[in-house]
């Protein structure tokens, strides 16, 4: 088809999905510069040790996270972490509150572990967890902010003296607000917000957490593998390393994003990604053609949009010519929802105005006939 854009709807970056964020690109000329004395070397060696604690201690600073915390990274993203945790964190049985792909994901990973209990709290999609069951856990599972659907659990569940509360945060840590003095196992991959590549995973443990790790090891006859031995990856972290050899470049675009962020301080990153969202969900309620996916306000992410689009729209058919011209990347929704939708990602680094171009650029294509159903 044959459709002439006006420069002024172009942004300036394509990159919109919810997937690996937008990196920023003037991150490898740096890491050209440095890469003699950063890649190639070992990771038990001073470069790669000072890049595990310069991310730890800028972390620290960026989410106000109490001294008795320990952060721990390691390799395999967060989805290892659902397996690590029913692992060695769980004795005896796990509550999950499910709201979407990813929530149920982590508690299929439970479930699958013969020797502890799991059990699901669910609601529908497009709806956040809001009442909780604790009764008979010693570990409560919340995702903070569920990429299927764009809905935030920002409310904690209260858990006992002999309970852990884990928090899956990976499209949200950086950008919403989580106490984390109410949270035990704090977990995501950087690779949202925090603009790097997979694979590598953070987790925050609290005391009672580290407790609970010795308390498991020591106490619990069963097989622990190596990658997911607590006690082996906390005490490398201490170290200022990791377990396993590191995808170092992931450090370093890792450590660069959080010099930028730290430079604004949470506050104001929050508060962008606010504007950010209120933007495009103003945007979706005042169109004929759009609505926001999820319901309750208070309820929708500020890093996740979900706008559903009318039936008479082709929204296959939009999204492919977006990213087949170059115009848009990664905006369909999520396939297991299997709704006419799109689902745009608002992290932080992409920029407010490129935004405005897209919810300006979607509606010049609607409107130009060219993607009915």
């Amino acid at each position: 088809m044959a459709i002439t854009i006006p420069e002024k709807l172009i942004p300036s970056d394509p990159r919109f999905g919810c997937g690996p964020s937008l990196i920023q690109l003037d991150d490898l000329t740096q890491l050209k510069e440095k890469g003699p004395h950063l890649l190639g070397t070992s990771h038990r060696k001073e470069p790669v040790r000072a890049l595990c604690r310069e991310i730890q201690n800028n972390l620290r600073k960026y989410l106000s996270i109490p001294d008795s915390y320990s952060i721990v990274l390691g390799n395999g993203g967060a989805t290892v972490l659902f397996d690590m945790i029913g692992l060695g964190l769980v004795k005896t049985r796990i509550i999950h509150h499910v709201c979407g792909e990813f929530s149920d994901k982590w508690f299929k990973a439970s479930s699958r572990i013969s020797w502890i209990q799991s059990e699901k709290v669910v609601v529908d999609n497009g709806q956040a967890n809001s009442i909780f069951f604790t009764e008979g856990a010693d570990v409560v599972a919340l995702t903070l902010n569920e990429t299927s659907t764009g809905v935030m659990n920002t409310n904690m569940p209260e858990v006992g003296e002999n309970c852990l509360l884990a928090v899956d945060a990976t499209s949200a840590a950086g950008q919403i607000a989580c106490d984390l003095t109410l949270v035990d196992v704090f977990f995501f991959s950087p690779q949202k917000v925090f603009a790097s590549e997979g694979g590598l995973f953070v987790a925050i443990l609290s005391p009672k957490a580290k407790e609970r790790i010795v308390e498991i090891a020591i106490n619990a006859n069963r097989y622990i593998p190596v990658f997911a031995d607590w006690r082996m990856a906390l005490s490398n972290s201490e170290q200022q390393q990791t377990y396993n050899t590191p995808a170092v470049v992931t450090l370093f675009l890792f450590a660069e994003q959080l010099k930028r962020m730290n430079a604004l301080g949470f506050s104001e990153v929050e508060r962008q990604a606010k504007e950010k969202a209120v933007w495009i969900y103003q945007w979706a309620q005042s169109r004929e053609y759009l609505s926001v996916y999820v319901a309750e306000a208070e309820s929708r992410s500020t890093t996740v949009a979900t706008i559903d689009v009318a039936d008479f729209v082709a929204v296959d058919k939009l999204t492919h010519y977006l990213d087949k011209q170059g115009l848009a990347y990664g905006i369909e929704g999520y396939r297991a929802l299997g709704r006419n939708q799109l689902r745009i990602a608002l992290f932080h680094n992409i920029a407010f105005d490129d935004l405005k171009k897209l919810t300006a650029l979607i509606d010049f294509l609607i409107s130009s006939g060219e993607f009915a159903a």
